[in-house]
């Protein structure tokens, strides 16, 4: 049996809610992160009542807040459609992580050919912070960091209808790509990665970016996998 929401974890952090001007956005962004963290865990049940009122909200934008989740794929409904913490499996993840890596292979092409220069140091700069903050900050700080300069790359290549399609893979591949950010041993190569594809898009050579793109979503795969791996061993020995 799924374990109950935390609703203390949920009235600490309910203060986040007051300073946002949506309700909806705001119980959105508490619920993602906590899903991100694992404090709510894959298959958890949400229920409604009981989370509004450790947020003190209504159910309106706590429903909104679950359908934005929803179409994120963080949140997803039981049969009787009650909602609950989603919990895919690592052949849809891989399915979606290789769309992800076609379409950010394209997006490199493209920041090659249209990039300015600056936009190309803004990545750069990304870059640099990411290696000399690595270990040395919170990981959902790190891991928005890291996004961020996937994005930059995807922006810089002014195609409007590939920054929307990835905004959505992007979304519905939030938490797996977190998990694999957080694999300690597989970190440095992460940060190997982010150079290549950096070094690439300095030399705007769309080939080598493009191959650099694909390689370090296909990376993520097996990082996934190893961190799945390791949390089934863990829960084998606890049990």
């Amino acid at each position: 049996m799924p374990e109950v929401v935390d609703l203390g974890g949920f009235a600490k952090q309910s203060i986040a809610l007051k300073r946002r001007t949506s309700l909806a956005d705001g119980a959105a962004d508490l619920l993602r992160e906590m899903i991100l963290l694992n404090k709510l865990s894959p298959g958890m049940p949400l229920p409604e009542r009981d989370i509004c009122a450790a947020l003190g909200i209504s159910r309106t934008p706590l429903r909104e807040a679950i359908r934005l989740l929803n179409v994120e794929g963080l949140i997803e409904y039981s049969a009787a459609r009650r909602p609950k913490v989603a919990n895919p499996s690592l052949q849809e993840i891989a399915a979606y992580l290789r769309v992800q890596g076609a379409l950010e292979a394209l997006g490199g092409e493209l920041a090659c050919a249209n990039a300015t220069d600056q936009e190309l140091e803004n990545i750069a700069g990304l870059n640099r912070e990411m290696i000399a903050m690595s270990g040395k900050e919170e990981p959902l700080v790190s891991f928005k960091r890291d996004m961020n300069f996937h994005c930059q790359i995807i922006a810089a290549g002014r195609n409007s209808p590939l920054v929307d399609t990835h905004a959505t893979y992007n979304a519905r591949l939030w938490r797996a790509r977190f998990v694999s950010s957080q694999r300690k041993m597989g970190r440095g190569s992460t940060l190997r990665e982010h150079q290549e594809i950096v070094d690439a898009l300095l030399e705007r050579d769309p080939k080598k970016t493009a191959k650099a793109l694909k390689h370090h979503l296909d990376t993520a795969v097996s990082n996934i996998s190893e961190v799945l791996e390791e949390q089934s061993r863990q829960l084998s020995s606890v049990l």
